[in-house]
Formats: C-alpha cells, structure tokens, sequence
C-alpha cells in the first residue's frame, strides 16, 4: 500500500523513522549522541585592566569594563568617588597637561591613565581685534570643550590667565557644556569685532604647591 507524500514523495508503509519522520531508504543513520563532538567554548577575551589616578595626586586605582569614553569616566569616578562631571580630561603616563598625551581613541595595555578634574572657575574679559583669536579647541567626548593650543602672538596668548587645558563652560554666560569642539569654535568665529566678550574658564584643579 502506497500514500502520497506532501509533494509527491512516495513513502513507503515500514520506512524507518526518526523522531517521527519519515527517513527514505539509503539514507545514511545519524550517528549517535555520544559520538557527535561537543562544540568549542567559545573564546574568553582576557579582561583588560587599567591603572588610574587622579592628576592633582590620588591613591592608585583599577578600572576595567569600558568601552567608550563616557563609560571610562563612570568608571574612574566610581574608584575615587567623585562625580564624571568632574572630569575635563584624561592623559595618558603623565599628571601634567600635555596636549600631546592626551587620550585620544586608543589605549595600550601599558598606558596609565591621569584624569584631570575640575578646579577654579575663572572669567576673562576678551575683545576681538582680530578675526582669529588663537585658540584650538578640542572637547573630551563628554560634554567639555577646552583649549588644547594657543597660538603664540595672538589675542588669546596676550592674556596670561587663559591656559591650555582649560575648559570653556560659558561665552557672554551662554553655557556651552555639551557643545561639541567645532560647535565652540564656530560661536567664537561669529563673535563681532571690536565688542569685548567674557569667557568663563574651567581649570584643572593643580597638585598642591603647583604653579601654572
């Protein structure tokens, strides 16, 4: 006796079967449980652990877990105890603000991390004589921007109180924080000659006895 299959096939009445379905004859029997190899575990990423400090000086602390900036700050505040907010920066095997050590995308195993946190607030009086004010700004990829050079001879550089690595919070008391770098830079482009303007700066907080 002889039934059609779904699509044709022809099952034979006392075809063998498997989990209740219906094996053609030939068919090769699967082989046993015991006999299939267990897949490989897959490959554990070793944890990747860094040390920290505060800049200003701090006990030595370890963080592990992150994966972008935002996270990296969360993590270095937890260890001190601080707020991320409090962070304008980190360098990399350095306390001092060396704009060519700061942390940029990548971190060796090696590296040992310094986050610079808030100090004195600040406000200067700028006036724009020329187009150009001198600054290069960069921010930290969570809400500050700050002043990584200052061209020498320029507006900027005539006033000895604003310093690489502080950080703008406010133009004309406009606050910027949150303000991505080119952001920063296009509102002080946009600034009229001639009309003095007020900064207020954010500066790192120094070690104690540290000068300028």
């Amino acid at each position: 006796m002889r039934r059609a299959g779904r699509r044709g096939r022809q099952v034979q009445e006392g075809s063998p079967m498997e989990n209740g379905v219906g094996q053609e004859p030939g068919t090769p029997e699967l082989p046993a449980a015991e006999d299939i190899p267990a897949p490989r575990p897959p490959r554990v990423r070793p944890r990747l652990v860094f040390h920290t400090q505060l800049a200003h000086g701090s006990p030595t602390g370890r963080i592990e877990g992150f994966t972008n900036v935002k996270e990296l700050y969360a993590k270095i505040a937890e260890v001190f105890g601080i707020s991320p907010t409090e962070i304008l920066f980190c360098t990399l095997n350095t306390h001092k603000v060396d704009m060519q050590k700061l942390l940029g995308g990548q971190i060796g195993l090696e590296d040992f991390i310094f986050a610079h946190v808030r100090g004195e607030t600040k406000e200067v009086e700028v006036t724009k004589t020329e187009d150009a004010l001198g600054l290069t700004i960069t921010d930290n990829g969570a809400g500050y921007a700050f002043i990584k050079r200052i061209k020498e001879g320029s507006i900027i550089n005539r006033i000895q109180t604003v310093c690489v690595g502080d950080s703008i919070e406010a133009i004309n008391d406009h606050t910027i924080v949150g303000c991505r770098h080119y952001e920063v830079a296009r509102m002080l482009r946009e600034l009229p000659r001639a009309q003095p303007f007020t900064l207020r700066l954010v500066q790192p907080k120094k070690a104690f006895g540290e000068s300028g």
